[in-house]
This record gives C-alpha cells, sequence and structure tokens, in this order.
C-alpha cells in the first residue's frame, strides 16, 4: 500500500549553499536555501509488508518501549541514553555506544524546532570529521576513525501516534551520487555540513504509519566504512483529517563503534 506525500528536494546550484541556524541569535529562526516541493509515493512499511534492513537499507524500524514519560522537564536523559545504547547494540551489534544530542520537535509554528521538511542526510564526510572531533577529542576520534564507526539517529513519536507530518526514508539503492548535495549549517558557534538530497525519478520512499510512543525507527546518517546514508525528511501527509493531535517527536544522535 502507498500513499502520496510531499517532500522538498534540494535544488543544484552552481555556489555552495547553507542553512543558517538561529539566525540574528534568535532560536528557532531558520534561513534555507531554495527547496522544491515535490509529490512522492511513499510505501507504507507497516501495511505493504515491504522488508527494510539496517544492514542492508541503513533504516529499520522497531518496537522499543521507554520507561520515560517526559522528554522535556526533569533528569531523564541518563535513563533514556542507556535505554538507547542498548538498543543500538543489540539492533546494530556496536560495541560502544555514545548519545551526544537530543531535539524534541513539534509540528507547531510556536516550537522552537519544528520538524525538517528538507530532503537530507545529517552529515558529510568532512562534517562527520569534524563532530567526531566535537564528541570525543582529537586523540580519541583518531583512535576511533582507525576502525569502524557511525553515526546513528534513533527517532521516536512522543506523546500521541504519528497522524501527519510522518518521518520518510529513501531507500539508498534508489539513490544516485549525483542527487547529493553538500549543504554548509551556519550555527552561531560552529559551522557544520550535511548532505541535500535533490529529486530523482527513481528514488523509493518508505515510511511506516501510524508510528506510536512505544515504536523507533532508526537510521545511519553517517558511516566510515561506506554503508550508504539515508536520506529522510518529514513528509506532509495526513492519516486521518479526523484526529487533531500535533506530530511531536524526539531524535537521538549517537555516535558508535563497531
Amino acid at each position: 500500500m502507498s500513499q502520496i506525500g510531499t517532500v522538498n528536494y534540494h535544488v543544484h546550484k552552481p555556489f555552495r549553499q547553507a542553512f543558517e541556524i538561529d539566525a540574528g541569535g534568535i532560536v528557532g529562526n531558520l534561513v534555507s536555501p531554495e527547496l522544491s516541493p515535490t509529490e512522492v509515493a511513499v510505501l507504507d512499511q507497516r501495511e505493504s509488508g515491504v522488508t527494510v534492513d539496517f544492514a542492508r537499507d541503513g533504516f529499520d524500524f522497531a518496537r522499543s518501549p521507554t520507561f520515560v514519560e517526559d522528554f522535556e522537564t526533569g533528569n531523564w536523559q541518563a535513563r533514556y541514553n542507556s535505554e538507547l545504547t542498548d538498543f543500538l547494540q543489540r539492533k546494530t551489534g556496536a560495541k560502544d555506544v555514545v548519545v551526544f544530542d537530543h531535539t524534541v520537535r513539534a509540528d507547531d509554528p510556536h516550537a522552537e524546532r519544528r520538524p525538517a521538511r528538507n530532503v537530507h542526510s545529517d552529515y558529510s564526510p568532512e562534517g562527520a570529521g569534524k563532530r567526531i572531533v566535537d564528541i570525543l577529542g582529537e586523540e580519541k576520534a583518531v583512535e576511533w576513525a582507525a576502525g569502524h564507526y557511525a553515526f546513528i539517529n534513533v527517532w521516536r513519536p512522543v506523546e500521541n501516534p504519528i497522524n501527519s507530518a510522518p518521518l520518510g526514508f529513501v531507500r539508498p539503492s534508489s539513490v544516485a551520487a549525483k542527487d547529493w548535495i553538500e549543504i554548509d549549517l551556519l550555527y552561531p558557534d560552529r559551522t557544520g555540513q550535511i548532505m541535500g538530497l535533490a529529486a530523482g525519478a527513481a528514488h523509493e520512499w518508505v515510511y511506516r504509519s501510524r508510528m506510536s510512543p512505544d515504536e523507533v525507527a532508526f537510521f545511519n546518517i553517517y558511516d566510515n566504512s561506506g554503508r550508504p546514508s539515508v536520506g529522510h525528511s518529514a513528509l506532509d501527509l495526513i492519516e486521518d483529517p479526523a484526529v487533531t493531535t500535533i506530530r511531536k517527536s524526539i531524535e537521538s544522535r549517537t555516535l558508535v563503534r563497531f
């Protein structure tokens, strides 16, 4: 079973493009490069029976209940980090896991962080090289980089099942190398890089409908062994127009060593 959703692809330009994040010192103020709204057919992994596998496709879905009830107040991070570490070790075979960032997003114009509606993967090779040093320090980063490491994102609905703006993924085997574009991220205190994805007629989109807070999507956003990064984006798609709960989620970025 497939749905029709709208995504915002990046556009090839003859110059370097960038997002300016918290522009002008205003949290949540985002200046974006040009994006191209595009309708795409999206396979529903839950209903269609389409198979995905992390080792092959770089993304997968799983049931993974959490003991954390509130991701915005209190001291929940240590407990959730422990849950994520156990999950990734079981699901990916990771030896070491460092959870370094959590972002709660709400599909609300007043939210500080809203769903990312550009098709992208979180790190370019250069961006990943800078980030591992930021997280581990130069000496330890060199040690990890001598072996196999990866950045993996774990995404979970918060409070209610997802009825609108679900997270969709492009199967890497359907993406050509020429579809990727390096995009700068200009923060007030640092510069990063992501990989934006331009439209491709062969792209195969997959999502899981009505994901609940007891489910997660986990996906590769950089792997130094060559495992493909996964293009992803919130999809402008509504499951049931009668449901009015807003889309809310938490994404957790992790650095793992195999």
